[in-house]
């Protein structure tokens, strides 16, 4: 089974936290796939990706590219998993994929401004649980660190 987090955005918009536990999954030397509902999404976090920040170079590429394979961070409309990434995550209100269980961790991040999103994700929850996946619920703190409230 995986273990599923989620992680409930409160004042930070995704733009600034998605960059940062990338950074942290590519440190821990994991490859990942991020998976938006649309190829606008992914056309515009791929630019973001590129200049979040001047001192740092986050390698990616998107699933359209000819290097999809040999990317560790992919960014996708689909639920592909072209660069074999053991870590998933969900934006946008992306379903948990049918095969959760050949990744290490699924990271589906909630808008909280979004009460659609937050409704899914509560039965995304429900879903997961019932499926046997462990799961964890991550908000940040006062200083934005991320906190495990459940």
């Amino acid at each position: 089974m995986a273990e599923i987090r989620f992680y409930h955005l409160v004042d930070r918009p995704l733009e600034r936290v998605l960059p940062q536990l990338l950074e942290i999954s590519l440190e821990r030397g994991w490859r990942v796939v991020v998976q938006a509902a649309s190829d606008d999404r992914i056309e515009a976090l791929d630019a973001h990706l590129w200049t979040y920040r001047d001192d740092s170079f986050l390698p990616h590429g998107t699933a359209r590219g000819a290097d999809a394979a040999d990317q560790p961070v992919l960014l996708a409309a689909d639920d592909r998993n072209l660069n074999d990434a053991n870590v998933r995550f969900l934006i946008d209100g992306v379903p948990i994929p049918q095969d959760a269980s050949r990744y290490d961790r699924l990271v589906l991040i909630v808008d909280g401004n979004d009460e659609d999103l937050v409704a899914q994700a509560r039965m995304q929850w429900t879903e997961a649980k019932a499926a046997g996946h462990e799961t964890s619920y991550w908000q940040p703190d006062e200083n934005g660190r991320w906190v495990q409230k459940a």
